[in-house]
């Protein structure tokens, strides 16, 4: 699957915010766009919510800030992460130390079916070198930890592989089904 970039996205939500009569500057695309995951479908449906927030908020003209707002009272973080992916991180590394851990543990932990972890979440997550999948199961990357604001400890570091985004070594702590 190819992913759109931030101005292939932005003409999109141009398009649409035509059809929906909304005024949007330059800055404000490129907010909605910068949020979207490189999918159309996604930037879409965010659009139409900065819409819906703008109205309740009698907003005319949807800049960066107006977008930006809209979407954080949606918690969908400036790095296009969603409550889901959050959960899903803040769940590896507090409760699993990182991992590795099983999907179907995973899942449990933050109250989801495996399924929807393991295709809604799970691919933005590996995509943007947050997560990890290894035959032990998931583990969460630096990057994840930083994302969180967590630092994360020097034996959970010293136990990712070494081409797992930014760690050394293999991952011996923990365990579960892949």
């Amino acid at each position: 699957m190819e992913f759109y970039s931030t101005a292939e996205l932005e003409l999109v939500l141009r398009r649409s915010a035509m059809l929906m009569d909304m005024k949007v500057n330059s800055a404000g695309f490129a907010e909605v766009a910068g949020r979207s995951r490189g999918t159309p479908r996604i930037a879409n449906r965010l659009l139409r919510r900065v819409r819906d927030w703008a109205l309740v908020h009698g907003v005319d003209q949807i800049d960066a800030r107006t977008a930006g707002a809209a979407l954080d009272m949606y918690e969908v973080d400036a790095r296009g992460l969603d409550r889901l992916d959050r959960s899903v991180l803040r769940a590896l590394v507090t409760k699993f130390n990182g991992g590795p851990v099983g999907l179907s543990t995973l899942a449990i932990a933050v109250g989801e079916e495996p399924e929807t972890v393991e295709t809604v979440a799970e691919p933005y997550l590996v995509r943007e070198g947050l997560l990890g999948r290894t035959p032990r199961g998931r583990v969460a990357t630096r990057a994840a930890w930083e994302h969180l604001g967590l630092e994360m400890p020097e034996h959970v570091a010293a136990g990712l592989p070494e081409n797992m985004f930014s760690g050394p070594g293999t991952n011996t702590s923990g365990g579960g089904e892949a």
